[in-house]
């Protein structure tokens, strides 16, 4: 007697296998994005949503060390501005008053979620973690240029020409970036070796040694993004 080969990924597909068990939980319009990357090949378009999958992983990974590193070197930058401006509280208590109406809605809702509301001496690191990338993205808006910028630049020494614009515009992509991640959104039309390079040029601003430790991961993301099915 002789045993038949085991099916191809279309006749498994069509055997009701386990990429099509897969296929009906993702749910089939999610998984579309993928056949069609993939000539309709539902085995293929599974293993590049698994692969997609992955190097959001990475990438979420490398995004938080950078957002970090952006919202303490701006903290830092705007807390020597307020201390030598010898003023009380700290600086997003915006005693100059020259912070928008969504920023100060921002640092309301972060400090009640710090406690600072009613522990008025709650530490500002509460604060500033509660704070998204996405209120450290506008601190840098033109709106700023003339007011918190020409403080903030002095924590991005090596920002090729103190160039505002530049680092905005890189930050922009990033939280852009991290939005699509964090909604499980397909990356695969993604110029992902651009944005490696963006979070890569930010480090660099800050300092260029902290490049190999927040982007290496063992290697990780360099690799998942060579190795794209």
């Amino acid at each position: 007697m002789s045993s038949s080969p085991p099916p191809s990924g279309v006749q498994a597909a069509a055997a009701g296998a386990p990429a099509v068990l897969i296929q009906r939980h993702l749910s089939a319009p999610r998984v579309t994005t993928y056949l069609h990357a993939c000539g309709s090949d539902l085995e293929r378009a599974l293993e590049l949503y698994r692969w997609n999958a992955n190097v959001s992983g990475a990438l979420w990974v490398a995004l938080g060390h950078v957002e970090i590193v952006l919202r303490n070197a701006i903290h830092d930058a705007l807390t020597t501005r307020h201390q030598r401006s010898k003023r009380a509280g700290y600086w997003f208590d915006d005693p100059r008053r020259e912070l928008d109406p969504r920023a100060l809605d921002d640092i309301t809702t972060a400090k009640r979620r710090a406690g600072q509301v009613t522990v008025p001496a709650a530490l500002p690191g509460k604060v500033v973690a509660e704070l998204s990338f996405g209120f450290w993205r506008y601190l840098l808006a033109r709106r700023y240029s003339s007011t918190l910028w020409p403080a903030i630049r002095h924590s991005f020494p090596h920002l090729p020409g103190r160039d505002r614009g530049r680092l905005e515009r890189q930050v922009i992509r990033l939280h852009q970036l991290r939005n699509r991640i964090a909604h499980h959104e397909p990356l695969i039309r993604e110029d992902l070796p651009a944005r490696v390079a963006d979070l890569g040029s930010i480090l660099d601003a800050v300092d260029p040694a902290l490049r190999p430790w927040a982007l290496d991961d063992a290697g990780r993301l360099t690799t998942l993004l060579a190795n794209r099915p």
